[in-house]
């Protein structure tokens, strides 16, 4: 299956992050834009993992302990790998050093049990639309600029989970394999 680890959004954020798709969508309407249920906080991108792997992986996230529970601000907005050639559009997570320890022990946990780990930085954020073409988006930059210090919302980090991604022509079904508080 093909699968990753992520913390999941309350509804309520899911409600303004579908709101602010919907502000910017006029401005971009080519984008590909990420369905709101589908949104959520990636720690760590496995890619396909075996039914073998599965346990090793479940045991090896459920040895990480308990999670200290912290806070999540979303605002902001950016593109990577950069403005003038955009592949995605994101809006910005602001949290304590927390998070990015979780990422850090998720990455050294699937290592152990076979994973690559990334090579790059990491950057907590929510994607809330890809580009076929990564061309400059002038018209979705002017409107980012007038929200960029808009806040969306707050909400506490108190567990993460496995999901299974499943790829169709409809966009990625996501399914919670197991959950870890």
């Amino acid at each position: 299956m093909r699968a990753f680890v992520a913390i999941d959004l309350p509804e309520p954020l899911r409600a303004a992050l579908a709101q602010a798709q919907q502000t910017f969508r006029s401005a971009c309407p080519e984008a590909r834009w990420t369905r709101p249920e589908g949104i959520h906080l990636t720690l760590k991108f496995l890619g396909e993992v075996s039914d073998a792997q599965l346990k090793q992986v479940v045991e090896a996230l459920a040895n990480l302990g308990a999670l200290k529970p912290f806070p999540v601000d979303l605002k902001g907005f950016g593109f990577f790998p950069q403005t003038q050639r955009p592949r995605v559009f994101w809006v910005g997570v602001e949290a304590p050093p927390e998070l990015a320890d979780l990422a850090a022990r998720v990455d050294r946990a699937m290592e152990k049990v076979g994973f690559l780990r990334e090579q790059r930085p990491f950057t907590p954020h929510l994607t809330l639309a890809r580009f076929h073409v990564p061309r400059p988006q002038p018209v979705l930059e002017a409107a980012i600029a007038a929200h960029e210090t808009a806040s969306l919302g707050r909400f506490e980090a108190t567990e993460f989970f496995l999901f299974e991604s499943k790829l169709s022509p409809n966009g990625a079904q996501y399914r919670k394999v197991s959950r870890f508080p």
